[in-house]
């Protein structure tokens, strides 16, 4: 590894960085250039992708049914926007201390339509808005599993990112190959809602990586009383679904096929999971 790159993981790990992955632009060819990371930074040579991770604890009140703020806090708002944008404006600011410009990008939603004018005619209207999730597979962090969410080695749906564009040239991350989801489709059996399907997925390619997702019903997502919420930045985004009940039921089902490598000394779900249907009466699903 180059003394740069070195120095830079080293200063991200004492940041508490849980996840750095460094993606070469040549990765985003092919890539929009609404969604394009050079349509903000034309000299961006690397994209450099964090992740924080959403403490399994931070999902026990919405595990119990009893406690939804927490989530709300730590595992959403605070952790994006403050714990996570610190941990990012402090190696954007180690990056252009080291001489290099740096450019923070948080993780908003790339469904947002433009919300202004082209300042020239081959540039694309503002804001540009790069998919986050699609960079930290490019990054090699992970994988999108059945759930349609981006799964890592490390902690399964448990995280947000954030990315840094700069021109420095960094020793870029290896593709993920390992398989993260095992493709048991428990959350699809767990939604009350039926939102993805068991039995219609498609394959999603990023980089000549290919993975199986359900088809997912986003606007029924829109609707779940189960953990799921709107997207905390824009409507036009995605429902956020990572406290929902199908993403609980995967950190549960990873953890059980001991497919990630945060793990502990008691299984996440420990009785059986409530659930509400659409038209919100409660009831409890049967195995644990």
């Amino acid at each position: 590894m180059d003394e740069l790159t070195q120095a830079f993981r080293q200063f991200a790990q004492e940041k508490r960085a849980d996840l750095i992955g460094i993606a070469p632009i040549e990765r985003f060819e092919g890539v929009p250039t609404k969604n394009h990371p050079c349509s903000i930074f034309p000299e961006t040579k690397s994209v450099i992708v964090i992740g924080k991770r959403i403490t399994r604890g931070t999902l026990r009140g919405l595990e119990e049914g009893t406690q939804f703020d927490i989530y709300g806090q730590y595992g959403l708002s605070w952790l994006a926007d403050r714990m996570l944008a610190m941990t990012t404006i402090s190696l954007a600011t180690w990056i252009e201390d080291n001489q290099w410009e740096a450019v923070p990008v948080q993780d908003l939603p790339p469904q947002v339509p433009p919300s202004g004018v082209a300042v020239k005619p081959d540039a694309p209207a503002p804001n540009v808005m790069v998919d986050v999730r699609d960079a930290a597979i490019r990054a090699g962090l992970g994988e999108v599993g059945y759930s349609g969410e981006v799964l890592t080695p490390q902690f399964g749906p448990r995280q947000r990112f954030q990315i840094i564009l700069t021109d420095a040239v960094l020793e870029p991350t290896a593709l993920c190959e390992t398989s993260v989801c095992t493709q048991c489709k428990q959350c699809a059996a767990s939604c009350p809602l039926d939102a993805i399907s068991a039995d219609e997925s498609e394959t999603v390619a990023v980089c000549g990586k290919e993975m199986t997702v359900g088809k997912i019903n986003y606007d029924t997502c829109r609707s779940c009383q189960n953990g799921a919420g709107r997207n905390p930045n824009h409507p036009a985004g995605l429902p956020d679904r990572l406290g929902a009940l199908c993403n609980r039921t995967c950190v549960h089902s990873l953890e059980k096929a001991d497919a990630v490598e945060n793990t502990f000394a008691g299984e996440f779900r420990k009785r059986p999971a409530w659930q509400k249907d659409a038209t919100g009466k409660a009831s409890l699903q049967g195995a644990v």
